[in-house]
């Protein structure tokens, strides 16, 4: 196989439902500095994460997905209420990014949510979400600051929206 044939070749990442059993799995991801920097976040500790998690689990208004590659978890996408926002996330863990996972995982979830319009936000220095974001239709509609919370880094944000 070419490294063309490679690339245009759709990776096999697959979207399901997320259970209980990957919230170890998750809670790995979002506790990596590395991820945290680039989200502009401030990690959960465990008991806040696991919280977190049940809430969103019982939450049938949120869909969120864990984002397979051959099978294996590597991250996980949402869609959610956010400020009475429509919005979207996600998470990949560092050492799968660069690959097209979330662009892949991104356009999967966009399909099985038909709801428009969709916002998303990025740290203005996380140029590969905003990338992302944009590959799948996403445009950015300008930046804005956000001051620090519990959860967040003060940064500057990429807002964007898809309207279809």
């Amino acid at each position: 196989m070419s490294s063309f044939e490679r690339r245009s070749s759709p990776l096999p990442v697959h979207l399901r439902p997320i259970t209980t059993a990957d919230l170890p799995e998750l809670f790995r991801f979002q506790s990596d500095p590395d991820g945290a920097r680039m989200a502009a976040v401030i990690p959960r500790d465990s008991q806040s994460f696991l919280s977190h998690w049940e809430k969103i689990l019982a939450d049938p208004s949120i869909i969120a997905r864990a984002i397979t590659l051959d099978s294996v978890l590597v991250g996980q996408i949402s869609c959610f209420s956010m400020d009475g926002l429509d919005s979207v996330g996600y998470w990949i863990a560092s050492e799968h990014w660069g690959r097209g996972i979330a662009t892949r995982a991104l356009a999967l979830l966009l399909h099985e949510v038909r709801k428009r319009p969709l916002h998303a936000r990025a740290a203005r220095h996380n140029v590969a979400s905003i990338r992302v974001l944009q590959r799948c239709g996403f445009v950015l509609t300008g930046y804005q600051h956000s001051p620090a919370t519990e959860r967040f880094l003060e940064c500057e944000e990429a807002v964007l929206v898809l309207s279809e």
